[in-house]
């Protein structure tokens, strides 16, 4: 009887971990908090969610070319794809609509708590972390930018130019 129970049990704990191995280690989908006051306001500078010499530039500093003291793929892999545990999946479009461009800055800056999540102010200007953003968007959100008006992604040929300021 104790056998049968423990290869019950056994067969309930792999369940549940195959489980949470098919969510990527990221949790449930859930909406992050509003970005601090000192961040509500961010939002990315007009124009450069389609320009691609700012994509470009991001993925310099996404891959490390740029500053060698940064390197956003060294856990979000170089195609948004989680190589360390806890990192976020860029690619998961469900997950990230719910980042507006000022969560997303606001975390890219001063890093997430109770993560390996760094801030990265220090690391790299205001425009360098807007250029990063702007690459990382294009993983699970090309062709989108954030409309601050409408406060939603939108295809970027309907996004409303960003009024307030980086």
């Amino acid at each position: 009887m104790k056998h049968m129970m423990f290869a019950q049990l056994a067969v309930i704990l792999g369940l549940g971990w195959a489980m949470v191995g098919c969510e990527g280690g990221e949790g449930p989908i859930v909406p992050p908090p509003p970005a601090p006051a000192e961040y509500a306001d961010k939002h990315m500078p007009a124009d450069w969610w389609a320009d691609e010499k700012i994509v470009e530039e991001g993925r310099k500093i996404f891959i490390g070319e740029t500053n060698p003291d940064v390197n956003c793929a060294s856990c979000h892999g170089k195609d948004g794809k989680p190589v360390k545990a806890g990192a976020r999946d860029f690619r998961n479009a469900e997950r990230m609509k719910l980042y507006s461009d000022s969560v997303w800055f606001w975390r890219i800056s001063e890093g997430v708590p109770n993560t390996k999540m760094k801030a990265w102010k220090s690391k790299l200007s205001e425009d360098d972390r807007w250029k990063v953003m702007a690459f990382e968007r294009t993983f699970g959100l090309k062709g989108k930018a954030w409309d601050a008006t409408k406060k939603d992604w939108v295809s970027l040929d309907g996004a409303a130019p960003a009024t307030a300021g980086k």
